[in-house]
């Protein structure tokens, strides 16, 4: 068993007291870091959200966002101040802007790049938003990219420890994940709770 978690897993398990420590639910767009807050959520951990984005056809189950996140490349940083102790959904993109002066938990979500487009794609025609003209192949080659440099960056930082997920091998079987994010976190999470948030009929856009 500890073989498997370090095929699946990469962890940094620098010790930080919890209430001091901001817990951070990254990845890709549509990857299902939606479903990781809702799970956290229901473990026991406060979330940071305020529900200006509500649940629609494409998150059902809602988007658990935080405004003030999309500003943090702009120097919104006060906020996190208040994170600590809690756990907020920040895209990849982003992590980079996050102050030194913090220690982070990041719960990484990946899921199958051609998942993750189709998603997406999906995503866009709900909402009227024409196509760009560009293909998943070069879209899908430069998210590839984008992670190899996120993961890059997240090594060299002493201040985040990470725990990356598989979206796709969590959902077939999540037993062993959840009790691997509790260990991550601090073995505080009510594990039971946090099995009936992984909700199977979320899974769409498979291939």
């Amino acid at each position: 068993m500890k073989q498997l978690f370090q095929k699946i897993f990469k962890t940094d398990s620098t010790p930080a007291p919890n209430q001091r420590v901001i817990t951070i639910v990254s990845g890709l767009p549509r990857s299902g870091t939606s479903m990781m807050m809702k799970m956290l959520e229901a473990g026991g951990l406060t979330v940071l959200t305020d529900n200006i984005r509500e649940a629609d056809t494409d998150n059902p189950k809602g988007y658990y966002e935080f405004e003030r996140v999309k500003k943090v490349n702009k120097g919104d940083q006060e906020w996190l101040e208040d994170a600590q102790g809690k756990v907020v959904k920040i895209i990849s993109e982003l992590l980079k802007y996050l102050p030194l002066k913090y220690q982070y938990k990041v719960i990484f979500i990946n899921r199958k790049m051609e998942e993750i487009l189709a998603s997406h794609k999906k995503m866009l025609e709900n909402r009227g938003v024409p196509d760009d003209g560009v293909s998943d192949e070069e879209i899908g080659n430069l998210f590839k990219i984008h992670l190899k440099k996120v993961d890059e960056w997240l090594k060299a930082q002493p201040n985040f420890s990470v725990l990356y997920v598989d979206y796709n091998q969590m959902l077939a079987n999540p037993t062993p994940y959840i009790k691997e994010i509790n260990r991550f976190l601090g073995n505080t999470l009510d594990e039971e709770k946090m099995s009936y948030a992984v909700d199977p009929n979320l899974y769409r856009n498979r291939k």
